[in-house]
């Protein structure tokens, strides 16, 4: 895409306004034993869960990478579920990428986001932000190297609702700047 900026691969920017490069796919390893991610980040997503772990927390991943058309599955059955309950056409796909992202337009495709909830609560909501677990990686992340991807009162430059359970990495020098400063992705790259 010649009007979008070269960035670093761990800077890209995936969303609606900038949707995934076509033929994109990232190189993958697994963690957790299941969840595949971008094989740059697999050792500081490791060391963080590990470490999250050894203050005696219990955070499972609930989602990595996924393909676009994995996307296009969950995003058509958000529209079916919408038409179930009576909305118009154009408001059932309008309602289904309010929650999840169109095809091509989730950071899930890059490998490098996770969303991440206590044993204890899986559920992705905003109650997520009050367990343990949410708070010592919100405390703790930009030391692996990842964000808070979708920060509260954010939505406006992220185009996304808050996500307490969605971490993103962007190596540990931007992360360090975007947590401290309490800025977003977009900010940070100067596109918003």
């Amino acid at each position: 895409d010649l009007d979008r900026p070269a960035v670093p691969w761990n800077l890209m920017l995936v969303s609606e306004t900038y949707p995934l490069a076509d033929g994109y796919v990232p190189v993958l390893d697994t963690i957790s034993t299941r969840w595949e991610v971008d094989e740059r980040i697999a050792k500081d997503a490791e060391k963080m869960l590990s470490d999250c772990r050894a203050e005696g927390l219990n955070p499972i991943i609930c989602s990595a990478f996924r393909s676009v058309d994995k996307q296009g599955e969950l995003f058509a059955d958000h529209i079916d579920r919408n038409l179930a309950d009576g909305l118009a056409d154009e408001e059932a796909v309008r309602s289904a990428a309010d929650i999840v992202a169109v095809p091509g337009a989730s950071e899930h495709h890059t490998g490098l986001a996770l969303d991440i909830v206590s044993y204890n609560y899986q559920l992705l909501d905003e109650g997520q932000e009050k367990t343990p677990e949410n708070q010592w990686l919100r405390e703790h992340c930009a030391e692996y190297g990842f964000i808070l991807r979708y920060p509260p009162g954010k939505t406006e430059q992220t185009g996304i609702i808050y996500e307490p359970w969605h971490f993103r990495y962007v190596g540990a020098e931007a992360a360090a700047e975007i947590m401290e400063k309490g800025i977003t992705l977009e900010e940070y790259s100067n596109v918003d």
